[in-house]
Formats: structure tokens, C-alpha cells, sequence
């Protein structure tokens, strides 16, 4: 074929036609399911109203190194960078699937040189040179919507891998946040504990003094250095476990387990426990929170793969096209005498092949519904994270209520059998178990406030708040 003129212009014709064809897209439309929401949530107090700005709530607690331990983590954590790139990963997919729509055009070029040690009467040259240069173009038209089907999938999936990581983020804030305030927890406690036990040391001197002087007996002495011991004995399992809590903080941030021992020191500063922000809306779960975001997505990518297999059951055509320059010149090689070419145009249409077509499509349909069921499934799950922490925190803070009076009452009560036991009215036994008493009530209180604060961290993340 020495012109491509009319063979090009009847694949374009052709194409023409194809293209008029494609607008056909087989398998369902997808469409976002409805869920059926309460109007509010069960446990909340006072009138449903929209969610307070959850995007940075962390910052509420007003604690700086808090704010910098969170930032440093979204910055280093490994498995968030993970994450990060598997959605670099998904939409570098997407330019893959969407290439399959598009015509594929490559081009080459050959030089040769033949030579030969004939006679010089023969009719053979003892030297050829022979230069070529060409292109070969294929295309597969999406008669039926298959690979615009691919491609909606592929997008599909690169917004479910987008809101993992989202996921990701938010659950990663909660951690830090959720260590950070235990720790600070651990180490409020131990700060009593270290008082207590000065105290009793202190005391363990008076009492001492005064026995050599005969004011009290051996019996006292014993009692007073038993309350030594013990104050001693609940420090270093505390220590061990505030440890433990700033290693877990470090990994976190992606640094060695002891990274931060000299930064997680502990402070005077107590943490308040603020006023929790309003959870909102149960619908609004729909859109704040990641995980559900993320099933739904799934869904729509599951959606599209009914259509990706059900066109496996129509006919496809393949176009090619192939031409090329040949001569013994590099200087006239593109002449239009040296032009050949050739245009292949292929139809298949599937017949039998046992079933597995339609065995593709049923297990794409089941795909599917499962996709929606684990939808409706983790909006259910979320809705049961909120409600679990708020009715928790409204434990809490009649906990803390309760335990700040028995604080008060038993400070009372040390001071009144302190006065008794001076004047003789009862044995030191009675101090010491007073003392217990307020050591114990004040370390629930550290307890209940810590827990206040971890279980607002997990409403807000049960509400989906971290990221923007």
C-alpha cells in the first residue's frame, strides 16, 4: 500500500462511528445509599445542635507540648506516611486504568547494512544499506462503558484510600492525646504520692522524737514506719507505667522508644478538663467521620465493577494501524514513494466460555451488597461510638463530683482525729487510717479527672474530628 490517505481516512470514519456508539455504559448507575439517622443522639444533653469546629480539638486543652507532640506525629508517624502513599499509589492507578480508554501510538527505526564477498561480475551488491522509520497505533473503543466503568472504580478507590488516611489521622491524634493526658495523669499522681511520703517521713521523725521522750509507744513508731514503706511501694510501679506511656507517645512520632524522656518531664501545670464541644447531629456522622466515608467509597468502586464484568459479555473491536518509511537513503527516506502501510480492524464476539462471564458478574453484584452492608455497618458503629462516650462522660463528671466532696469530707476527718489523737482521745491507728483515706480519694479523683479527659478524646474521635 503505497498512500494512507484513504485508509486513514476510513479509520477515522470508523472511529467516527465508534464513537457514537460508546455513549452506551452497561451496569448500574451508582447512586449513595440513604440511611435512616436519628434526629439526635440518645445520651446527649440539653437540644440537638450542629458540631462544634472539630477540626483541631486538641487545642482546647491548652497545653503547648500537647499541641506540638500532635503536630509531629501527622509530620513523622510511619504508618500515616504509609498511608500517604498508598493514595499517591491509587491515583498513579487511576492514570493507568483511564490509559485503556485512550489510542496507543509508538514509533521505531531500523538502519541496515548488508555486506557480501560475491564475485564483482555478480548481479548482488556486496553492499546494502537499507534505512526504515514507522509508527504503529491500536485502539479499542469502549463500545459498552467497560473501561469507563474501570475508570470510575479506580477514582473510587482512590477516595476510599484517601479517607483511610484520614482515618488515620484522626485515630493518630486521639492516641497521642489519649497517652499524653495519661501520662500527665501518672505523673499528678506520682507528685502526691512523693508528697505523702515526705509527710510521712516527716511524721515517722516526730513520732520517733516523741518516743524516746515516752509521749507515745513502740506500737506507734511501728504503725508510722509501715506507712512509710507502703507510701514508698506505690511509686515505682507508677514510674514504670508514666515510662511506659512516653515510649508509646515516641513511637508514635516515629523516634526510639526513650526519645522523649527528657521533654515528657512532669509539670505543676494541672490539665482542666473543659467543657466537651457539642456533638451534633447523628446525620452529620455521614460526612465527619473518615471510616464511613471510606465504606462508602468502597461501595461506589464495588458499584462500578458490576459494569466493568457485565461488559465482558458484548462485542469489542480492536483498530490498528501500521506504516512505515523505506529506502537506501537516510536523505529521501520520508518520499512518499518510500510510505507503505497497513490498517487492521478486528471484531470478537465472546460465545461460550463455560460461564465464567456471568460467574464474574453474580460475584461482582455480591461484592457489592456486601460493600453496602459493611456501609450500613459502619455508620451503626459510629453512631454507637458516640453514644458510648457520651453516656460516659456524663458518668464521668458526676464521678468527679462525687469524688471531690469525699476529697473534702476526708480532709475533714484527718484533721479531726489529728485533734484527737493529740488530746488522747483515740490511738494514732485512727490518723493513719484518715491519712489513707485522703491519699486514696485524692488519687481516684487524678484517676476520674484523667478518665474525664481520654473519654472526651474519644468522642471526638467517635465524631470524626482531626482532620479539615
Amino acid at each position: 500500500m503505497t498512500n494512507l490517505r484513504p485508509f486513514v481516512t476510513r479509520m477515522a470514519g470508523m472511529a467516527a462511528l465508534l464513537a457514537s456508539v460508546a455513549g452506551c455504559t452497561v451496569g448500574p448507575n451508582y447512586a449513595k445509599p440513604t440511611l435512616a439517622t436519628p434526629p439526635a443522639y440518645a445520651e446527649a444533653q440539653g437540644p440537638a445542635a450542629p458540631a462544634g469546629d472539630l477540626a483541631q480539638w486538641w487545642t482546647q486543652f491548652n497545653d503547648p507540648l500537647l499541641n506540638d507532640l500532635i503536630r509531629r506525629a501527622l509530620a513523622d508517624n510511619p504508618d500515616l506516611k504509609t498511608s500517604g502513599l498508598r493514595v499517591k499509589q491509587a491515583r498513579e492507578q487511576e492514570i493507568v486504568t483511564g490509559a485503556a480508554e485512550l489510542p496507543t501510538l509508538s514509533a521505531s527505526a531500523n538502519a541496515i547494512n548488508l555486506r557480501t564477498n560475491g564475485a564483482s561480475n555478480s548481479i548482488i551488491p556486496s553492499s546494502l544499506n537499507t534505512y526504515s522509520a514507522g509508527f504503529d497505533a491500536s485502539w479499542e473503543p469502549d463500545l459498552f462503558g467497560g473501561t469507563r466503568r474501570a475508570i470510575e472504580g479506580a477514582r473510587a478507590d482512590t477516595q476510599a484510600d484517601l479517607w483511610e488516611h484520614r482515618d488515620g489521622q484522626v485515630s493518630l491524634i486521639a492516641e497521642v492525646a489519649r497517652d499524653y493526658l495519661t501520662l500527665r495523669a501518672l505523673q499528678a499522681r506520682i507528685a502526691i504520692d512523693r508528697t505523702e511520703l515526705d509527710k510521712q517521713r516527716g511524721q515517722f521523725t516526730l513520732i520517733a522524737a516523741r518516743r524516746k521522750v515516752g509521749f507515745v509507744t513502740s506500737l506507734d513508731v511501728n504503725q508510722q514506719s509501715q506507712a512509710v514503706s507502703n507510701a514508698i511501694a506505690q511509686i515505682p510501679e507508677l514510674e514504670a507505667q508514666a515510662k511506659a506511656q512516653a515510649h508509646a507517645i515516641a513511637i508514635l512520632l516515629g523516634l526510639a522508644p526513650a526519645a522523649l524522656d527528657g521533654t515528657l518531664v512532669a509539670t505543676s501545670a494541672p490539665i482542666v478538663v473543659p467543657p466537651p464541644l457539642p456533638a451534633g447531629l447523628p446525620s452529620e456522622l455521614l460526612d465527619r467521620r473518615p471510616d464511613v466515608r471510606e465504606a462508602e467509597r468502597k461501595l461506589a468502586s464495588a458499584t462500578a465493577q458490576i459494569g466493568v464484568q457485565t461488559a465482558n459479555l458484548y462485542p469489542k473491536i480492536n483498530l490498528m494501524a501500521l506504516g512505515a518509511f523505506a529506502g537506501p537513503s537516510v536523505g529521501g527516506l520520508f518520499s512518499s514513494n518510500n510510505l507503505s502501510g497497513i490498517g487492521i480492524g478486528m471484531f470478537s464476539l465472546p460465545i461460550f466460555n463455560g460461564g465464567k462471564t456471568r460467574a464474574e458478574i453474580r460475584n461482582a453484584d455480591y461484592g457489592a451488597k456486601a460493600a453496602d452492608l459493611a456501609y450500613q455497618s459502619a455508620f451503626l458503629k459510629a453512631l454507637r461510638d458516640v453514644e458510648d462516650a457520651l453516656a460516659l462522660i456524663r458518668a464521668d463528671q458526676t464521678r468527679r463530683t462525687a469524688l471531690a466532696q469525699a476529697v473534702d469530707s476526708s480532709k475533714q476527718s484527718l484533721a479531726i482525729a489529728q485533734d484527737q489523737y493529740a488530746t488522747g482521745f483515740v490511738t494514732y491507728i485512727n490518723v493513719l487510717q484518715a491519712e489513707n483515706a485522703v491519699q486514696s480519694n485524692q488519687d481516684m479523683l487524678i484517676q476520674a479527672e484523667a478518665k474525664n479527659l481520654t473519654d472526651l478524646v474519644a468522642l471526638y474521635k467517635a465524631l470524626g474530628g482531626g482532620w479539615s
